[in-house]
C-alpha cells in the first residue's frame, strides 16, 4: 500500500513532527508539507529523502496557518497514492481531495478552538482583534465543513478525544503516540531539572522562571526551540529577560544531547496550559526521571501523581517551587515505576495499533 503523509509544516520540530516521520519510516511513506528545515530533520535522524514541498510559506501568523490551510486544500494527489494519512490541523482540508484518508489529531485548532480567548488576549494587539474574531468565525465554519471529508479519525489521548467531539461533533479512537522508551537510560538524578518545550506563551515558561527564581539552591535546564515568527521571537525575549542566574536556556540541541540531558537529570518539568497529550514527560520517565506538571490536559492520561511524579492543581510559581523542594529530597525513589509506566508508550505499540487502523480503512 502506497500512503502520503500530511503536515502543516516542518521548520521546526516538535511532538507532532517527531511523529510523523517516525511513523513515514516505518511505512516508507511520502511526506508532504510546505516549510522544511533538512538540517533540524537530519539532526533528530531521520532523512529528508522522501519530504515534498507543496510550496513555501510565510513565517508569521496568520499568514503561515492561512497559507498552509489554502495550499493543503487545493492539493490533489487522486490516485497517486492508496491512502493519505493526515498529521496537522491545518492540513486537515486535504481530505477534501484525497481519500481515503484518515485524521490523527493533535488537537482541533487550538486558537480558533479551545485556546481562542487566551491567543486573542496574550497573542493579537487590541486593534487586531476584531479581525482576528471574523478570521476565527471563519476558520471554525471551514474548519466543521473540511472534516465531513474525513473518512476516519484517531486522536491522540483522551483530553484532544473530547475536544474533536465538542468542537466537530465526530468520534473517535485513541491511539496514544510514540516513544521510542530503548533510546532512553537511567545514568544518575543529577543537580538539575529539565524541561523541554517550544518557547511559546501557552506553554507557560515564565512559570518555571519564577519558580527556580525561589530556588537558589536548585538549577534548570530548559531545552526551548522556537520558530522565526515574531510571536515566537517575543516570547523566547522575554523569557531570557526575566531567567534567574540558575536557569540555563539551550534552544537546540541534537537527539543525542537531549537523551544524555534525561538521563543525568534530577527531574522533568512541564508547565504547558491544557496540554495535548504531553511527549516530553514520557521520555523523562523512560529515562527514569520523575514528572511535575499540572493537573490537566493529556498530562493527567501520562503522569500518575505521586507514582511517577507530581500532578498539580491550579498550578502556580509557589506550588511548583513546593513539589521541586519535596520531589528533590528522593527523586531516585520514583525511578522503577516511571520506566515502567513509560514502556505503555512505546513506539512499537503505536506503529502496531496505527498499522491496524490505517489498513483496515485503506481496505473499506
Amino acid at each position: 500500500m502506497k500512503i502520503a503523509i500530511f503536515h502543516n509544516y516542518i521548520d521546526n520540530i516538535g511532538g507532532a513532527e517527531y511523529v510523523d516521520l517516525t511513523l513515514a519510516k516505518a511505512l516508507d511513506a511520502d511526506i508532504y508539507t510546505t516549510n522544511i528545515n533538512p538540517e533540524k530533520i537530519k539532526k533528530m535522524g531521520f532523512t529528508t529523502k522522501n519530504i515534498t514541498s507543496i510550496g513555501k510559506i510565510p513565517i508569521n501568523a496568520p499568514l503561515k496557518q492561512q497559507f498552509a490551510y489554502n495550499k493543503f486544500k487545493k492539493l490533489n494527489l487522486k490516485d497517486k497514492y492508496d491512502f493519505y494519512f493526515i498529521g496537522g490541523d491545518w492540513a486537515m482540508s486535504s481530505a477534501v481531495h484525497n481519500k481515503p484518508n484518515l485524521w490523527y489529531v493533535y488537537s482541533p485548532i487550538r486558537e480558533i478552538w479551545d485556546l481562542h480567548q487566551y491567543t486573542r488576549k496574550n497573542n493579537v494587539k487590541p486593534l487586531g482583534r476584531p479581525l482576528f474574531d471574523m478570521w476565527v468565525r471563519y476558520h471554525r465554519a471551514m474548519n466543521r465543513r473540511n472534516v465531513k471529508h474525513v473518512n476516519n479519525i484517531v486522536s491522540i489521548s483522551n483530553n484532544v478525544r473530547n475536544r474533536v467531539r465538542k468542537y466537530l461533533e465526530r468520534d473517535s479512537k485513541v491511539i496514544y503516540p510514540p516513544t521510542d522508551t530503548s533510546k532512553y537510560h537511567y545514568k544518575t538524578n543529577g543537580d538539575y531539572w529539565l524541561s523541554v518545550n517550544r518557547l511559546i506563551s501557552h506553554k507557560r515558561i515564565e512559570m518555571q522562571m519564577k519558580a527556580f527564581a525561589k530556588l537558589p539552591d536548585e538549577r534548570l535546564i530548559v531545552v526551548g526551540s522556537y520558530e522565526q515568527a515574531r510571536h515566537f521571537r517575543k516570547y523566547k525575549d522575554y523569557i531570557e529577560s526575566i531567567k534567574p542566574k540558575n536557569v540555563t536556556i539551550l534552544h537546540w540541541v541534537s537527539s543525542e544531547k537531549l537523551t544524555e540531558l534525561y538521563a543525568n537529570c534530577k527531574g522533568f518539568i512541564t508547565t504547558s496550559l491544557e496540554e495535548d497529550y504531553g511527549m516530553a514527560p514520557v521520555e523523562a520517565m523512560a529515562s527514569g526521571k520523575p514528572v511535575i506538571a499540572p493537573n490537566e490536559g493529556g498530562y493527567k492520561e501520562t503522569v500518575l501523581d505521586n507514582v511517577t511524579g507530581k500532578l498539580i492543581d491550579n498550578i502556580n510559581p509557589d506550588k511548583l517551587a513546593d513539589s521541586i523542594k519535596n520531589i528533590s529530597k528522593n527523586p531516585k525513589e520514583y525511578k522503577k515505576e516511571c520506566i515502567t509506566h513509560a514502556g505503555g508508550f512505546d513506539t512499537k505499540v503505536f506503529i502496531k495499533k496505527m498499522k491496524e487502523e490505517i489498513y483496515q480503512n485503506g481496505a473499506d
